[in-house]
């Protein structure tokens, strides 16, 4: 189990507050709120003018407010940036487009849902299905005339995007190690309840995008969100499933996780509760970082379903609606204590919890190739790169198509995981032959690398407007150097992850990579390195603003050194602290202490 953080200094906490957060616009303002309080408010339930501005067909976007609203409802408003210099020159509006993301909990989709997601992709998306870090699919480039008939479309698959975005629990994460069969049924389970439970009531959603019916008395209704109120909540909420020993959920990097912990004959006894993970940050600001979540406790089955909402709902109204940077559960947790933090969730449960049971992780990876779960079910994994599920050129992989093909025929179900990919899952025994042709056929398997295999980033350039440089576009010739650099040291077969974000949102989880790559500008990233195998651990900044060019010219003496000097088992991330060239990171508060290298790797 990993430890909690060491803290050698007393550490001095902030008294809790009582209330419920302030729902009323004039008070509001006097309490200093921050502006997406306001927005939230005077949505009515979410609903803002977005309705009206769908109707503006004069302009691509819609208004800076519903701008924010728009993400409660899966999606974020976009512009092609490739293009975005050439348009102004013209005095052309920007490329306005938008992102939409599903909610599908534990990233489970049926054969049908796939075909019909396959048919939205190539009607409205540009023909690319795309695999995100949150176990959900994501289109790109809708435009705000297809934006109804896209939501229809999704609605009639029986998915939805409701709350994939925006200040509310979002699209919930489950262990997808389909050997482990009763396990994983478990942790989807407990994920799909979560899910439904947490789910906003307001039916804005339905009203705006399938011109349903308004609810008599509209946000007047005061239990139209009993849960979440007119504020919801202070930050986005991200809540994770995991089952030991994989943690291809990222559990630590998560606001609120739920651990198995499984008897000899693999049954869930119960789960150990994860708080205050994270990994957003800004460049430059020190009282913002990400954050490893603690193991708060341990919950019996019956209890699951309280103390996620239990957790969320102390977030609620204890998290720092005045300051939007440092609103997430970890600054929470970091303000209150972890002691006073689980007392409250005791308190709202209606019990003392137990502390937690002991289990063990040994990577946050995904297995690649076929499994065969103990019902006897067969289970393809296939690697995608970065998660864009489509045709590539020249002899590629034809991914669409092929996995079209395999959903025409498949009888079982497909599985999206925390780390882009797919599983072809519950493939009976007399199908497997069948849909190894059509993966043969269709290219699905070509070799990666175990780095490639390894790798994540986020989309960045072109459409993010976070972005400060690429990521998805230039990770793949980033890889293409460092494979021949690991292979010059006889690495190429070892487990490393790398991953990269265009921006400190740090979407693709690149702060418990052992190799971090974040953009802070054209061309330009930080390097962080250190992190663990299995994702319990931070990295630590080990060079500043690094140009692409220089990428590898860090790297590549320390796969030399780590190649000459590792000991049996050890894992690069590991190796970097215990030689000295970085600092090991305790949790979030120290994450901007002792930067930089500590010794030359030359």
């Amino acid at each position: 189990m990993p430890a909690m953080a060491d803290k050698t200094t007393t550490r001095t906490y902030e008294t809790p507050p009582t209330d419920r957060p302030i729902s009323d616009a004039e008070a509001a303002r006097a309490a200093g709120l921050a502006a997406n309080e306001h927005i939230k408010i005077a949505s009515g339930y979410l609903r803002g003018t977005l309705a009206d501005g769908l109707l503006k067909h004069a302009t691509g976007a819609i208004s800076e407010d519903d701008g924010q609203l728009v993400k409660f409802h899966g999606m974020y408003l976009q512009d092609d940036r490739d293009i975005r210099a050439e348009r102004t020159k013209k005095k052309l509006e920007k490329a306005y487009s938008f992102m939409i993301r599903l909610r599908i909990a534990g990233g489970v989709v049926t054969p049908k849902q796939w075909l019909a997601l396959d048919e939205i992709a190539t009607t409205y998306a540009g023909g690319a299905l795309r695999a995100t870090t949150r176990q959900t699919f994501q289109y790109h480039g809708v435009i705000k005339s297809n934006l109804k008939r896209t939501m229809a479309a999704i609605d009639a698959t029986l998915l939805d995007t409701i709350a994939a975005c925006g200040d509310v629990n979002r699209n919930v994460m489950a262990a997808t190690n389909p050997a482990q069969t009763g396990a994983h049924k478990a942790a989807y389970q407990l994920a799909k309840d979560i899910s439904d439970s947490l789910l906003p009531k307001t039916s804005a959603w339905r009203e705006i995008w399938l011109d349903g019916e308004r609810v008599v008395g509209g946000e007047e209704v005061a239990e139209v969100e009993p849960v979440y109120g007119k504020t919801y909540l202070p930050r986005k909420f991200k809540t994770v499933v995991a089952v030991p020993p994989s943690n291809e959920v990222d559990i630590f990097a998560h606001d609120l996780g739920f651990i198995a912990i499984l008897d000899k004959k693999g049954k869930v006894t119960g789960w150990n509760v994860t708080v205050g993970g994270g990994m957003g940050m800004t460049h430059g600001e020190t009282d913002t970082f990400p954050r490893t979540a603690d193991v708060m406790c341990f919950v019996k089955p019956e209890d699951a379903l309280k103390a996620a909402e239990a957790v969320m709902t102390v977030q609620r109204d204890w998290g720092n609606r005045k300051v939007r940077k440092n609103a997430r559960l970890k600054y929470t947790i970091e303000r209150y204590g972890l002691a006073a933090f689980r007392a409250e969730v005791e308190k709202r449960v209606g019990k003392k919890l137990d502390d937690p049971k002991p289990f063990t992780f040994t990577g946050n990876g995904d297995r690649y190739g076929w499994t065969e779960g103990d019902d006897g079910r067969h289970h393809l994994t296939l690697y995608v790169a970065s998660g864009r599920i489509k045709d590539y050129p020249d002899g590629g992989p034809q991914l669409l198509t092929g996995l079209r093909r395999i959903a025409e025929v498949h009888q079982g179900d497909f599985r999206l995981t925390g780390n882009q990919n797919v599983i072809i899952a519950n493939v009976p025994a007399e199908k497997r032959a069948e849909i190894e042709a059509l993966v043969d056929q269709y290219g699905m398997m070509k070799g990666a690398s175990a780095l490639r295999r390894n790798s994540m980033a986020c989309v960045a350039l072109p459409t993010c407007g976070l972005a400060l440089a690429e990521s998805e576009r230039y990770l793949p010739s980033l890889m293409d150097e460092l494979e021949a650099s690991l292979a010059s040291h006889g690495l190429q077969d070892d487990e490393i992850t790398i991953r990269m974000t265009g921006c400190p949102n740090g979407c693709a989880r690149p702060f418990i990579a052992e190799i971090g790559l974040v953009g802070r500008g054209p061309e330009r990233y930080h390097l962080y390195l250190g992190a663990a195998f299995d994702g319990s651990r931070l990295g630590k900044l080990y060079a500043e603003d690094v140009t692409a060019a220089e990428i590898k010219t860090h790297l590549d003496p320390l796969f030399a050194a780590y190649a000459r000097n590792k000991q049996a088992g050890e894992r690069f991330g590991d190796y970097l602290i215990r030689d000295g060239y970085v600092t090991r990171t305790v949790n979030g508060p120290d994450f901007h202490d002792s930067t930089g290298a500590l010794k030359s790797a030359a």
